[in-house]
């Protein structure tokens, strides 16, 4: 593997500092997309914010992401973050 052409994959969460929910994703670019959330630019987060990160996670393959915000947003996921 070349650390220099590997992109990443990044499952986050946000929390919301106007009603303190949280909400989870996954992206390529985890920069570009808090400033997303950030300035309303995103239809589930919009008027929602600011945010704050509170968790993220890289993986290599988009598919182990995917799986990894599909078990965060599960019962058993909600309840190993909040350990």
């Amino acid at each position: 593997m070349n650390p220099v052409k590997d992109r990443f994959y990044y499952v986050y969460i946000l929390q919301s500092l106007k009603n303190s929910k949280w909400y989870t994703g996954y992206t390529n670019d985890l920069r570009k997309r808090f400033n997303q959330h950030q300035q309303n630019n995103s239809t589930y987060t919009k008027g929602r914010g600011p945010f704050k990160l509170i968790y993220y996670e890289a993986s290599l393959r988009e598919e182990d992401a995917r799986a990894k915000e599909k078990y965060l947003k599960s019962g058993m996921g909600k309840r190993f973050l909040k350990k």
